[in-house]
């Protein structure tokens, strides 16, 4: 059987943070992170009808709220999916997987809080769900998410050549990285 966020006992606490179900009543937290220019450099302009999309279910439902002392400092997207597989092992290959996000307030970064929270949120994807595997890409020149995945033990497993389009309007490079449950398990023994 298929688990999803809703299966996890929330909140979530780790040494210095709180991490919960995103709400509606986020969407203008969220939004004054991810209309500052160090986050539109790497996920482009808010849309206009910003607020509209945040509390659309199949988005809000993807989103952790990562608080510290009881204020929303950033979030973490969890998209849970489907591996490949041949269409006769479709079962097996459904819901084993996640793609991850974050982007947080930037007076925040450089704390150690975006490594606590996706630290936590691998726990989360490996221990409460049982998926087998976690994912995570960037531009090659976001220096401080690639670094993070590989702080977390996540593998470099791409390097794409000109395949993300940029808010610059370049088509630039990305890397992809991965961890699998069983890394997580040996890393964490």
């Amino acid at each position: 059987m298929t688990k999803d966020l809703g299966d996890v006992a929330w909140p979530v606490s780790t040494a210095r943070l709180v991490l919960r179900r995103a709400r509606a009543d986020d969407a203008e937290s969220v939004r004054s992170y991810r209309d500052h220019p160090t986050s539109t450099q790497w996920l482009g302009p808010l849309p206009e009808n910003f607020t509209e999309r945040f509390v659309a279910p199949e988005r809000l439902g993807l989103l952790l709220a990562v608080e510290r002392d009881g204020e929303l400092i950033g979030d973490v997207m969890v998209s849970i999916g489907d591996a490949w597989g041949p269409a006769a092992m479709a079962t097996q290959a459904h819901g084993v997987q996640a793609e991850l996000g974050w982007a947080l307030r930037p007076e925040e970064t450089g704390h150690g809080y975006a490594t606590e929270a996706v630290e936590a949120v691998l726990r989360i994807c490996f221990d409460d769900l049982g998926l087998r595997r976690v994912t995570a890409s960037c531009f090659t020149t976001n220096t401080a998410s690639w670094r993070l995945m590989e702080r977390l033990g996540m593998r470099r497993e791409a390097h794409t050549v000109a395949d993300g389009l940029h808010p610059s309007g370049e088509w630039r490079d990305g890397y992809t990285y991965a961890l699998l449950a069983d890394e997580w398990r040996r890393r964490n023994a």
